[in-house]
């Protein structure tokens, strides 16, 4: 069975105008705002994930310290996912997201101009927490806005999430041989406020009412939507807190598993770079099918196959075709746009939207937090790895548990109001 994805939103919120328009009917300002925003949320991650040992060397901190950066950006995503729709509440969604912005730009400008540990770490938090809050309120922003476009817009703004990932890693290292690490990581703060301006002219063109459709939890304690309390919210969480600890391990350690099996250091970041790029053609591609499908748990279950195959052959015979691995590794995070997605198609109203999508991402990236620290305990404690890999099992089968509840087509509000 299949539905096209505005007879879905137009049969849960029937106020919602009728007639399908072009993208940039009237909506062109907040497009670009949308798009800019996008690009911006990981920008503060991988432009300095290539340099933090020459940071390090040049500011003073030890190897150990890279492993609190590398938790930072996943704790900051999981404690501004879980308050953002608190803070939602006082200052509506494009007043949030103009905050997110200035606070992203901010932190990463300032960053480059201290010169101690604490100071760095302070900031990058800053900017990371910013961009945190931005992963919260763009899916409900293209729910308010582009009700009749989900998918094309859903599959434009992760599409430029993947490509703001893997822009900065790319010229990260060359725009700091030629000019210094301070400028390579400053350069992104301009992205930040340069994201910040189009919601200025949104936030004029709405004249205040930006707060109208209130987004968070009321003061008395009785939200209309418990998110808490729900099956589908639960099983969202699932589903994105296993396909992120997955996918965020095997950034970190796929390097390492292939130079254990002979390959070199270039060898292992090229294969880094194609395990991102084949996210950025999922992230053309999920949306639509999960739009499109009344229930895409099948496409789940691909997706969990792929991770297994992959996960077989890297541990069985890691150079005998790593290439096609990584190739298959790659398609298995399909599951984390298909999850952005289902965030609007399975709640009636932005309301809906920015506490499922709070939850879903705030208790999601918590989990992702503990899954490349204990992959590389349990291959320390082992010297090998067989057990790293039965952990990747586990999270799979996990995730198929919870996507189970979160392709089910139904909608939050009509589970979780008034309980």
């Amino acid at each position: 069975m299949t539905a096209t994805l505005p007879e879905a939103t137009h049969a849960a919120d029937p106020s919602l105008e009728q007639r399908k328009r072009s993208l940039t009917e009237g909506r062109l300002l907040v497009l670009a705002a949308i798009v800019m925003s996008a690009l911006t949320l990981r920008v503060a991650v991988t432009a300095f994930t290539p340099l933090a040992e020459d940071i390090g060397r040049d500011i003073g901190y030890s190897t150990a310290v890279v492993g609190i950066f590398g938790m930072i950006p996943t704790l900051m995503f999981s404690v501004t996912g879980l308050l953002t729709p608190l803070l939602v509440r006082f200052l509506g969604l494009e007043r949030t997201v103009l905050a997110a912005m200035a606070a992203a730009g901010i932190g990463m400008l300032v960053r480059v101009f201290v010169s101690g540990t604490a100071e760095l770490l302070l900031f990058s938090a800053l900017a990371l927490g910013g961009m945190g809050i931005g992963n919260i309120v763009v899916p409900p922003l293209v729910k308010r806005y582009f009700p009749d476009r989900l998918a094309t817009v859903s599959a434009l703004y992760i599409t430029m999430v993947q490509i703001g990932t893997v822009l900065p890693a790319l010229v990260a290292v060359p725009l700091a041989e030629a000019h210094g690490w301070r400028v390579s990581l400053g350069v992104w703060a301009l992205l930040g406020f340069a994201a910040a301006v189009p919601w200025i002219g949104v936030l004029r063109t709405r004249r205040g009412r930006d707060k109208a459709d209130n987004t968070a939890l009321p003061a008395a304690g009785a939200p209309p939507v418990k998110v808490w309390r729900s099956p589908l919210a639960w099983g969202m969480a699932a589903t994105f807190g296993m396909t992120s600890l997955t996918t965020y391990s095997m950034f970190t350690w796929l390097p390492t598993i292939l130079a254990d099996a002979g390959a070199d250091a270039a060898f292992g970041g090229s294969m880094v770079a194609l395990f991102a790029l084949v996210g950025l053609v999922a992230a053309l591609t999920a949306p639509t099918v999960a739009a499109r499908l009344a229930n895409p748990y099948p496409v789940v279950v691909g997706c969990a196959a792929c991770f297994l195959v992959a996960f077989a052959g890297l541990l069985l015979a890691p150079m005998s075709a790593p290439i096609l691995w990584v190739t298959i590794l790659g398609l298995g995070p399909s599951t984390f746009p298909m999850t952005l997605t289902l965030i609007n198609l399975r709640t009636r109203t932005p309301a809906g939207s920015a506490a499922l999508s709070g939850f879903t991402q705030g208790v999601g990236y918590a989990l992702a937090c503990i899954g490349p620290v204990v992959f590389g305990m349990l291959h320390t404690a082992t010297h090998g790895w067989t057990a790293p890999f039965a952990l990747l099992c586990v999270a799979v089968l996990v995730l198929l548990i919870g996507a189970w509840q979160a392709c089910k087509p139904r909608m939050l509000e009509d589970g979780a109001a008034g309980r």
